[in-house]
């Protein structure tokens, strides 16, 4: 099971804020933990809003917003992406995460699809795609052949 696990944005991180060393050499700690137990995938802080845009779309339109965005309880300044057994496991991992910021905080775990919840509808055609995919990204930076 992976799971994506968000560290929630707030006004330090949407400043741009650098967390202290001290905090920087704790999560580095951490990181490490979880690499060594197996279960870390991918785990990155994100730029403020203010650099970043979304794209809003209705019907066939496209519009690009640029940031700032101020919703900044709905924001997100980091993630880890971790493969554990369940949602329990992933659970325990984030509760021995430090705190990610100097104040309060909150961490939302959501799991991630997987091929098998899609059931019937998720062709065969469809989960050969999913793997070339899959594929793709564990040899990033290769063109994807066309089909």
């Amino acid at each position: 099971m992976r799971f994506l696990i968000m560290v929630k944005g707030n006004k330090e991180t949407e400043a741009g804020k650098i967390p202290e060393d001290k905090l920087i050499a704790t999560m580095a700690t951490y990181h490490e933990e979880l690499a060594r137990a197996g279960v870390l995938l991918d785990a990155s802080g994100l730029q403020p809003t203010s650099k970043g845009w979304r794209v809003r779309y209705a019907g066939g339109r496209r519009t690009v917003v640029d940031g700032p965005f101020t919703e900044s309880k709905e924001l997100i300044a980091g993630f880890w992406m971790v493969q554990v057994n369940s949602k329990e496991e992933a659970i325990e991992w984030v509760k021995r995460c430090p705190n990610p910021t100097t104040g309060e905080a909150e961490i939302e775990i959501r799991q991630v699809f997987e091929a098998s919840d899609f059931g019937a509808e998720f062709t065969p055609e469809l989960r050969e795609a999913e793997e070339r995919m899959r594929a793709h990204i564990a040899e990033f930076g290769k063109p994807l052949a066309k089909v």
